[in-house]
């Protein structure tokens, strides 16, 4: 019973990025080290704290000392080993380099935990004005302003049109809130729908793409997970069209999996990368045109790892660009609306004052 518990518990929990880069590197030094399989998996085991991934190198312990190879041992947790570890892996065990694939491994997760924190690290700050702004906002316009507008209300004197319009929102806000959930909920649940077919995940994926500003974004990021991923493959031994599957399976962008699905099938007839990707259009013609370099000249893996330098450095410098540019129009969203509300509750009493004087 315990067992069971355990095997559903790893199905529905996923260790942490970070936790498995550490372990894989540790991983790597025992073996480099010279200690045996079996021992270095037990002492990483031992290492880790009471978790999912504990559990998970305690399995891969067993399954070793039953004479199970590690690449199979891996392959029977997915939600833990993604598709392209366990193939390096598998490289390495045949060509005898686990200890370097192990590193490269270990060096591969951390270069993609880098770039998505960058990215997460550059949308945390304006997300985070933007949720605070709109909470204050919806605040003041629920039980603050509705105090204020009262008063005016009560002097039977038309208002101004700003005015008007503020009594509509925070009217709409205080009696209408749930149909705003209701609609909110509703949308949420059709994009869910949509993107669970095939047909509706290439829209939506197409349209992210070409997106101002966030396209380009998401497209750079795209290719310098494409080219650092493939890269690593290649240089670890892995077989190009093993390796093209491989990293078809770590992308998430349907446009991009179909590119690399008409490459895929121009390799089985002979033909070269460069070509079928320039023709798909989800690839600049940098891309192609390096990869054609790197095909002539026999160092593809090398030319896709200074194209994801590359890129990885553009998405750096588009983060800076992006969070410069987001900062003051959200002080000026945050601004025009206060400015707005301060205007629509002046207005009545500066008719006061005329009023009255």
């Amino acid at each position: 019973m315990t067992a069971l518990r355990r095997d559903i518990r790893l199905q529905f929990t996923r260790p942490s990025r970070a936790q498995l880069v550490i372990s894989t590197r540790q991983l790597a030094t025992l073996v480099k080290a010279g200690m045996p399989l079996l021992r270095a998996l037990r002492t990483v085991s031992d290492q880790l704290d009471p978790g999912p991934l504990r559990q998970v190198f305690t399995l891969l312990a067993g399954d070793v000392e039953a004479g199970v190879r590690l690449s199979e041992a891996l392959a029977r947790h997915p939600r833990v080993f993604p598709p392209f570890y366990v193939n390096m892996v598998r490289a390495g065990e045949v060509g005898g380099l686990l200890d370097e694939i192990l590193k490269r491994l270990a060096e591969l997760m951390e270069k993609q935990q880098r770039i998505r924190d960058r990215v997460r690290g550059a949308l945390m700050y304006p997300a985070f004005v933007m949720f605070a702004a709109v909470s204050i906002l919806i605040i003041l316009m629920a039980f603050v302003v509705p105090t204020f507008l009262g008063m005016f209300t009560e002097l039977g004197s038309a208002l101004p049109l700003p005015t008007r319009i503020l009594v509509f929102i925070c009217d709409s806000v205080r009696e209408g809130w749930w149909w705003v959930l209701l609609a909110a909920g509703g949308l949420t649940a059709l994009f869910r729908a949509a993107i669970q077919t095939p047909a509706g995940k290439r829209q939506v994926d197409r349209t992210l793409l070409h997106a101002p500003v966030f396209g380009s974004l998401l497209q750079r990021l795209l290719i310098a997970r494409f080219a650092r991923t493939f890269g690593t493959l290649l240089s670890s031994g892995v077989p190009i069209l093993e390796a093209l599957t491989t990293v078809r399976a770590t992308v998430s962008n349907a446009v991009f999996d179909d590119a690399l699905q008409s490459v895929e099938r121009s390799l089985k007839t002979g033909e070269s990368l460069a070509r079928p990707m320039e023709l798909s259009g989800a690839f600049p013609p940098l891309v192609s045109r390096m990869i054609a370099l790197g095909e002539e000249t026999g160092q593809l893996d090398r030319m896709l790892v200074q194209l994801a330098d590359s890129y990885e450095e553009e998405v750096d410098i588009q983060l800076g660009g992006l969070t410069q540019l987001l900062e003051p129009l959200l002080i000026v969203f945050v601004g025009g609306i206060v400015g707005f509300i301060v205007i629509a509750m002046f207005l009545p009493l500066l008719s006061l004052t005329k009023i009255l004087g």
